[in-house]
């Protein structure tokens, strides 16, 4: 039989095994220019080097800045996401004030590998244009997912 504080230890240890999460944004940017931003609420995460949190990303956003963008990504290419185990989804966006101005990718790896979207063009049929476009939401349920974003590939 366990002693009490043994119980309570591996009790302990056992939803800190389970909670344990984290997650990764990659950056890379083959334009030659601009920085990659990536943003959630008013605090800049990062301008072009990874970013790892432990625990999950809620509603971040990241774009290139080339001198044109606004804050939130106003007049570039945004890309949306929150990295959740169980459910993360990401999604680039073109929906005004946002405007095409490099082009952009995104794709996760440990974990929904392949699964992504580019935007290569003005009318990118991969981006949000309308709030009401859910479906070019991109899913993936793997815990520990990361995200790779790419400018200019």
């Amino acid at each position: 039989m366990f002693a009490p504080a043994t119980v309570v230890t591996l009790l302990a240890f056992a939803l800190s095994t389970v909670r344990a999460e984290t997650h990764t944004v990659h950056f890379t940017n083959n334009c030659g220019f601009g920085t990659p931003t990536l943003i959630q609420g008013p605090n800049v995460l990062s301008t072009g080097g990874d970013f790892t949190i432990n625990g999950p990303l809620i509603s971040a956003i990241a774009y290139l800045q080339t001198g044109g963008c606004g804050f939130n990504g106003e007049n570039c290419v945004l890309v949306e996401t929150t990295l959740e185990n169980g459910f993360s989804s990401t999604d680039l966006s073109l929906i005004p004030p946002h405007a095409f101005q490099v082009t952009t990718g995104f794709g996760y790896f440990n974990g929904c590998n392949g699964a992504g979207a580019d935007c290569q063009e003005p009318n990118c049929p991969a981006a949000f244009e309308s709030p009401d476009q859910t479906f070019k939401q991109v899913g993936c349920p793997a815990a520990n997912v990361n995200l790779a974003i790419t400018f200019c590939d």
